[in-house]
């Protein structure tokens, strides 16, 4: 079994080869370099315990404005894809529920991800495909100002699906399982 020290290696590693590399996120790379994600690994694979840690996570958003971003890091659990569905489901609610809609946002990475509508074997799920299963929590407040500062955002997503599509299956599964 893998330490959280190795667990956290291996995402900072698919972040910076895979997120950043591939220019998945293009405001990924400020936060690495300024030192603005926290990284919490949760090794339960207790949905509810699973879910108190995405709330634990929330509150130390709150706690410490030196955080831009989260990435809850769940290595045990969910590795189903659509029992993760069900998770990040559960944790959006949680947001609504406890008044943080509109402050953070979460978005979701698993090594099966699969986007609606697309095949198994679409390279664009790569995109999405991390190392672990993951809820990334994002202060709204940050990607507003980020997206302000970016000319073109919606076209993000379709560059990132080109990217991908043009390095095909092959290329984008060697680049993310090289990060293990």
């Amino acid at each position: 079994m893998k330490t959280n020290d190795q667990i956290i290696a291996q995402t900072k590693k698919w972040i910076t080869k895979v997120v950043i590399g591939c220019n998945f996120c293009p405001f990924a790379a400020k936060e690495i370099k300024q030192q603005t994600v926290y990284y919490h690994v949760e090794n339960s694979t207790d949905k509810a315990t699973c879910l108190q840690a995405f709330l634990q996570e929330c509150t130390r958003l709150n706690e410490d404005e030196d955080i831009v971003t989260t990435l809850l890091i769940l290595p045990e659990g969910f590795i189903q894809f659509d029992d993760f569905l069900d998770l990040l489901a559960d944790a959006e609610d949680l947001l609504i529920d406890n008044n943080y809609e509109g402050i953070y946002q979460v978005a979701s990475f698993h090594p099966q991800y699969i986007f609606g509508g697309a095949p198994v074997n679409d390279a664009a799920n790569y995109t999405n495909r991390s190392v672990y299963p993951m809820l990334h929590l994002l202060r709204e407040a940050q990607i507003d100002q980020a997206l302000e500062r970016y000319a073109d955002p919606e076209k993000i997503p379709d560059n990132n699906i080109n990217f991908a599509r043009e390095k095909g299956v092959e290329y984008m599964k060697m680049l993310r399982d090289a990060c293990l």
